[in-house]
C-alpha cells in the first residue's frame, strides 16, 4: 500500500486545509446564522468558542500560526466536548451525546498542532 507515499505531504495539507475551512463555518454559524442557525442566545464561553471557531479556522485553513492555532482549537473542542457533550449521556461513547465531531477536532488540531503546517501554508512560505 505504497502507491500513495508520494502523496503524504499533498494528503496532510488537505487535512490540515479542510480542517480550517469546516471549523471556521461553526463560527460563522454561531455568530452570523451562516450557512445554517446557530445555537441562539450565546453565553460566555460560546462566544469565546465562536471566536476562537473563526479566527483559528481561518489560521489554520491558510497554514498561519499554525501550531498555535491548532493547538488552542484543540483545547476549544475538549472543553465543548466535556462541557457541552459529555453530560448529556456517556462520556466513553461520544455517538451517545453527539459529540463525535468534537472529538475529531481535537485530535485533528492536536495532530496538526504536533505536525505544523506543512506544504501550501503561510509558514512555509515565510521560512
Amino acid at each position: 500500500m505504497n502507491f500513495l507515499d508520494g502523496f503524504k505531504e499533498h494528503s496532510y495539507a488537505l487535512l490540515r486545509i479542510i480542517s480550517g475551512y469546516l471549523f471556521l463555518w461553526h463560527g460563522t454559524q454561531k455568530f452570523l446564522n451562516f450557512p445554517v442557525p446557530g445555537p441562539g442566545e450565546l453565553n460566555a464561553l460560546m462566544t469565546l468558542g465562536g471566536g476562537i471557531e473563526i479566527v483559528g479556522g481561518l489560521l489554520i485553513l491558510i497554514g498561519l500560526f499554525t501550531r498555535v492555532a491548532a493547538f488552542i482549537c484543540s483545547g476549544t473542542m475538549a472543553v465543548a466536548y466535556w462541557v457541552f457533550h459529555a453530560p448529556h449521556g456517556n462520556p466513553i461513547f461520544p455517538m451517545v451525546n453527539n459529540g463525535e465531531l468534537a472529538v475529531m477536532y481535537t485530535f485533528v488540531f492536536l495532530y496538526i498542532a504536533a505536525r505544523g503546517p506543512g506544504i501550501w501554508s503561510v509558514d512555509s512560505a515565510r521560512s
